[in-house]
């Protein structure tokens, strides 16, 4: 019992920092004391904001500070139970759902509890994390490159997940042998091209990918590029139409799979 209580002592204290960003945020909007006359919706906006654009301003810095605060390091964590338990319990926190050698997969109650006994897997190897849908984005890979022996990724939907954090995907080049992109919002082309250092894929799925201007030229490519990976998307090539002209970053990616 004493290390699953160790291990929710470390969890609390790592969760406890770097919140007065957030927390002063929302302290210039905290409507005044109850004993004060109260006021309407519409009254209390306009005392803080002159106009949309700064209530929009507004509301995306708090966005951007909580996506941020989503992906922030837990040293600590790290320090005490290591890079498997670390990247396993950032990929939970996030909503996501992770998978030991071994062992069956684990994911967050519907209310986000993590069990503390996944600090006694601190030796055990991570093969799979699923992030699909979750704010993981170019600071957060930090903790899925932690883990070396990482067979499976699932990046799905994930709305900041974009062309540099594909770059950063070549520590993985050893071990990943899936990885799914699909229904990221912003890859492109350029992040596709990265992708040629994993040459031990063996299943991509680069479907539904609307940054990309070209996806059945580009899906072609990406074979070339990866001739031992099942790439998904075959659904693209029937959009191919004769005479595309491919674009620049098209080109380079073209030239990359020749080289490859």
């Amino acid at each position: 019992m004493a290390a699953p209580r160790a291990f929710q002592r470390l969890v609390a204290s790592e969760l406890c920092k770097n919140s007065r960003g957030l927390q002063g945020l929302s302290g210039v909007v905290a409507p005044e004391s109850n004993q004060k006359k109260k006021r309407t919706l519409l009254q209390f906006l306009s005392d803080y904001f002159y106009d949309m654009e700064a209530l929009r301003e507004y509301l995306l810095r708090r966005q951007i500070l909580k996506v941020q605060r989503k992906n922030r390091s837990f040293l600590a964590l790290k320090e005490h139970y290591g890079p498997y338990v670390t990247g396993a319990y950032f990929a939970l926190k996030l909503g996501g759902a992770v998978k030991f050698q071994g062992q069956e997969w684990i994911r967050p109650s519907k209310h986000g509890w993590i069990s503390p006994s996944l600090g006694d897997l601190h030796s055990v190897p991570v093969e799979a994390v699923d992030v699909s849908g979750c704010v993981i984005n170019y600071e957060g890979l930090d903790h899925i490159l932690l883990l070396k022996e990482l067979r499976s990724l699932s990046l799905q939907r994930c709305p900041h997940v974009d062309d540099w954090c594909l770059a950063r995907l070549y520590p993985l080049a050893g071990s990943l042998q899936e990885l799914s992109l699909a229904g990221c919002p912003r890859v492109s082309e350029r992040g596709l091209a990265c992708l040629h250092h994993l040459q031990n894929l063996r299943r991509l799925d680069i479907s539904d990918l609307p940054a990309v201007s070209h996806p059945g030229l580009t899906h072609i490519l990406v074979e070339e590029m990866l001739p031992h990976c099942e790439v998904v998307g075959a659904s693209w090539a029937q959009d191919l139409q004769p005479g595309d002209t491919p674009s620049p970053v098209q080109s380079s990616l073209q030239s990359t799979a020749h080289s490859s």
